[in-house]
C-alpha cells in the first residue's frame, strides 16, 4: 500500500523537471570526456538518456516508478512534440532553400537510392521479424514501420552533427542536410499512411483534410510574412524584437502545428516549410534565429536526444534471438544506406570517402522513427511489446554507432573532408562565393555591403555574405564589481558594447536586404583587440569563407584627408592577413557611394579599375575582378604594369621595416611568376 501511495502522488512536473535536469547534467559530463576522443554533442546526449533510462539507472524500482508513471509519459510525449516543432522550424530558418532548388537532382538521387534499398531490405526481413517477435496485427503495417526505421535519416541529428563538425556550409554538408530532409519527407509519407489507418475514413475525406491542411499552411506562411514585416517597421529604432513579440510569432507557429496534429497529420514537414518561408531579412528573422539557436542548441537538443536514449530498454536483450533481431535491423539499415548511397555517389562521381561518410550521416535515427513506432502501437496496428522495445534499442544503438563513426571518419579524413579553400584565382565566377565582411562601426557598412552585393555579379550566381560586427571588450571596471554585470544583454538596447552602433548597422543591412534581396548573416563578436583576429579567422574557417574583407584603419575626413583610427585596428588587420587561411582584402572607404541604398537593378554604371603588377596577390585580385565583370552595371578595366626590362624585376628591393609593419612580403621567383601572371591574364582575356 505504501508503494501504491507513493506512485499515485508523484508530481508529473517534478518528475519531468528532474529528468530534464539529469539529462542536461549527464550530457555535459559525457561531452567533457568524449570531446577529446572526437565525439560530439548528440553522442553524449543520447548516452545520457540511455544511462538514465531503464537500461541502467531506472532498473531500480524506485527510480523507474518515479520516471515512468503513465501520466508522466504523456508529459514526455508533449515535450517531445513541442521540441520537434521548434527544431524543425529552426532547421527551416537556417536551411538554404535556394541550394535545394539548384541541386534538387543530386540530393533527390542520393535520398531515393538509400530509401529504395532500405525499403527492399525492410520488406525482405518483415516476415521473419513478425514471426520471431510474436507480433499480432497487420504484416503490411509492420513492414511499413520497418521501412521507416531502416530508411529514415533524422535531419535534426544530421543538421547538428554537420554543424559541430564544421562543414555545414560546404557542398558536402549541404548535400547531407538536404538529402536527410528529403528522406524525412519519405518517412513522413509512410507515417501518414500508418496514422490514417486509425481513423478508418474514406479516401475523399482524407483528400479534403489534406487540402485544408495545405490551405492552413499557406495561410500561416502569408500571415507570418506580413507579421514579420509589420514588426520590422514597428521596431525600427530597436536592435531586436521584444520578448513578447518573439513569443507571439512562436505562438502562431505552435498553434498551426498543433492544429495539423489534431487533424491527423504530423507537423514536422509543415514546421520546416514555415521556417524556410519565414522572412530572413530584418529584425524578426534575425531575432528569431538568435533566440531559437541558443535555446535549441543548449536546451532542446540535449533534452530531445536524451529522450531518444531514455526510452531504450536493453533488458529485452535477454535472449539470443532478440539480440539477433536487433543486429539484423541495424546491419540492414547501415548496409542499405551504404549500398544505396554509394550507387548514387558513383553516378554523381562523388569520391568514395565522402560517399561512405554520407551513408553513415544518413543512417542517423530519431524523431520520425519513434513517432512511427508509437503511432503503430497506439492505433493497435502492432501489439507486440517485444517488437516495440527491440526496435527502440535498434534505433538508439544505430544512432550511437553512426554518430561515433561519423566523428571518427571526419577526424581521420580531416584533410580531404571539411574546409577546402579554393583561391579566387581558380574559383569560377559561376560558383558560390562565401564572403566574411568585418566592421568596427556603422560608417563603412553601406560601402562594405554595396561591395559585397556587387561581388554577386550575375543575378543567377549564389553568394553567402556574413557581416561580423567587431566590438572591443572593455577592461574590467575599476569599482571591482563583477564583470558580468557590465556585459551587454543580447536583446537590450543599451549603449554598452556597441549596442547603439548595432542599431545603425542593422538598419543599413536591412535597407540593402529589402532592395537587393541579398540576405546577410550577421554575427557580433565582443573580444579584446589582442585576440580579435583569432575570432575572425575561426569564423572564416567555420563558414569556409572564400574571402575576408576588412575595413581600413583610417577614415576619410570632410576635407578629404585620411585620419588614423585606433592603432589596434591596424594591428588586427595585420594579424588577420598573416593568419587567415583564405584570401583577405582591405576596403578603404572614400565616401564615393553617394546613393548607398539603391536597388541593384537601378544603380548607375560604375567603372572599376584593377591594377595588375604581378604575383599571387594580384592574381587573387584578378580572380575577384571576374566577379565584378559579370555584374550588369560594372565596367571593368585591367591595367597591367610591365617593367622596362625583365632583368630588373625586383632588383635592389630591400625591406628595412619591422616585421609588424610589413603587410605583404614580395618574393621573386623570376620566370615562374611571369608565366603564372601571363596564364592568368590570358585565361581572363579569353574567358
Amino acid at each position: 500500500m505504501d508503494e501504491v501511495f507513493c506512485r499515485d502522488n508523484v508530481n508529473p512536473a517534478l518528475s519531468l523537471t528532474t529528468q530534464v535536469s539529469s539529462i542536461l547534467i549527464l550530457s555535459h559530463v559525457f561531452q567533457i570526456f568524449l570531446k577529446p576522443l572526437g565525439q560530439h554533442a548528440p553522442v553524449a546526449q543520447i548516452l545520457a538518456g540511455f544511462i538514465l533510462g531503464p537500461s541502467v539507472l531506472s532498473r531500480s524500482p524506485q527510480i523507474y516508478s518515479f520516471f515512468f508513471e503513465n501520466f508522466v509519459v504523456d508529459f514526455y510525449e508533449s515535450l517531445a512534440l513541442f521540441s520537434r516543432i521548434i527544431i524543425m522550424f529552426l532547421i527551416g530558418l537556417e536551411t538554404d532553400v535556394s541550394y535545394i532548388l539548384r541541386h534538387w537532382g543530386p540530393t533527390s538521387i542520393v535520398a531515393c537510392c538509400g530509401c529504395l534499398i532500405c525499403s527492399v531490405l525492410a520488406t525482405a526481413i518483415a516476415f521473419f521479424v513478425y514471426e520471431e517477435t510474436g507480433s499480432r496485427g497487420s504484416r503490411v503495417m509492420l513492414a511499413l514501420v520497418l521501412t521507416v526505421i531502416l530508411a529514415n535519416a533524422a535531419s535534426p541529428i544530421v543538421f547538428r552533427l554537420v554543424a559541430d563538425l564544421k562543414f555545414a556550409t560546404t557542398d558536402f554538408g549541404r548535400l547531407a542536410i538536404c538529402s536527410s530532409l528529403i528522406v524525412d519527407m519519405y518517412a513522413m509519407f509512410i507515417l501518414i499512411i500508418i496514422t490514417g489507418a486509425k481513423y478508418k475514413e474514406t479516401f475523399l475525406t482524407w483528400v479534403l483534410k489534406g487540402f485544408c491542411s495545405v490551405l492552413l499552411l499557406a495561410g500561416v506562411v502569408v500571415f507570418t510574412t506580413y507579421l514579420a514585416n509589420w514588426l520590422n517597421h514597428r521596431n525600427r529604432n530597436q536592435k531586436n524584437l521584444k520578448a513578447v513579440e518573439v513569443m507571439l510569432i512562436c505562438a502562431v507557429i505552435i498553434f498551426a502545428a498543433m492544429t495539423l496534429e489534431t487533424m491527423g497529420f504530423s507537423s514536422i514537414i509543415a514546421c520546416f516549410i514555415m521556417g524556410s518561408m519565414f522572412p530572413r531579412g530584418g529584425k524578426s528573422g534575425r531575432t528569431l534565429l538568435t533566440v531559437l539557436t541558443y535555446m535549441v542548441h543548449n536546451f532542446i537538443f540535449p533534452i530531445y536526444f536524451g529522450y531518444t536514449g531514455f526510452r531504450a530498454d536493453i533488458t529485452y536483450l535477454n535472449k539470443l534471438k532478440n539480440v539477433g533481431i536487433v543486429l539484423m535491423v541495424i546491419l540492414s539499415s547501415i548496409g542499405g544506406k551504404i549500398i544505396g548511397t554509394l550507387v548514387a555517389c558513383h553516378y554523381l562521381k562523388t569520391p568514395l570517402k565522402e560517399g561512405i561518410l554520407l551513408a553513415f550521416l544518413l543512417n542517423m535515427k530519431g524523431h520520425v522513427d519513434l513517432l512511427t513506432l508509437t503511432s503503430a502501437m497506439l492505433n493497435n496496428e502492432l501489439t507486440s511489446l517485444v517488437f516495440y522495445n527491440l526496435m527502440l534499442i535498434a534505433i538508439v544503438i544505430s544512432s550511437l554507432v553512426s554518430s561515433m563513426l561519423v566523428s571518427f571518419l571526419v577526424k581521420r579524413e580531416s584533410e580531404t573532408i571539411g574546409v577546402k579553400h579554393i583561391p579566387l584565382e581558380y574559383l569560377s565566377p559561376m560558383k558560390e562565393l562565401i564572403v566574411l565582411a568585418c566592421v568596427h562601426s556603422p560608417h563603412p557598412v553601406p560601402t562594405m555591403v554595396q561591395l559585397v552585393v556587387s561581388l554577386r555579379g550575375s543575378q543567377d550566381v549564389p553568394i553567402t555574405p556574413y557581416l561580423m560586427h567587431l566590438v572591443e571588450l572593455p577592461e574590467k571596471p575599476e569599482d571591482g564589481s563583477p564583470y558580468h554585470k557590465h556585459q551587454e544583454d543580447e536583446f537590450s538596447d543599451d549603449e554598452d558594447h556597441g549596442a547603439d552602433d548595432a542599431v545603425e548597422i542593422n538598419e543599413a543591412v536591412d535597407v540593402f536586404t529589402a532592395d537587393t534581396k541579398t540576405v546577410f548573416h550577421q554575427v557580433k563578436n565582443v573580444s579584446p583587440y589582442l585576440s580579435m583576429f583569432q575570432d575572425v579567422c575561426e569564423l572564416a574557417n567555420d563558414i569556409c569563407a572564400s574571402i575576408i574583407i576588412l575595413p581600413f584603419h583610417k577614415h576619410q575626413r570632410i576635407d578629404g584627408k585620411l585620419e588614423k583610427d585606433k592603432e589596434a585596428i591596424r594591428i588586427t588587420n595585420q594579424k588577420v592577413l598573416r593568419h587567415a587561411q583564405c584570401s583577405v582584402a582591405v576596403l578603404i572607404d572614400r565616401g564615393h557611394n553617394a546613393i548607398a541604398s539603391q536597388v541593384a537593378g537601378s544603380e548607375p554604371l560604375q567603372r572599376v579599375a584593377t591594377l595588375f603588377f604581378g604575383g599571387p596577390d594580384d592574381r587573387e585580385a584578378l580572380g575577384l575582378s571576374k566577379r565584378l565583370s559579370t555584374h550588369d552595371h560594372m565596367i571593368l578595366t585591367i591595367i597591367r604594369f610591365l617593367p622596362t626590362s625583365t632583368k630588373e624585376v625586383n632588383k635592389g628591393l630591400t625591406v628595412s621595416h619591422k616585421g609588424d609593419d610589413v603587410l605583404v612580403a614580395a618574393v621573386n621567383n623570376g620566370t615562374e611568376i611571369e608565366g603564372a601572371d601571363r596564364t592568368a591574364l590570358n585565361n581572363f582575356y579569353h574567358r
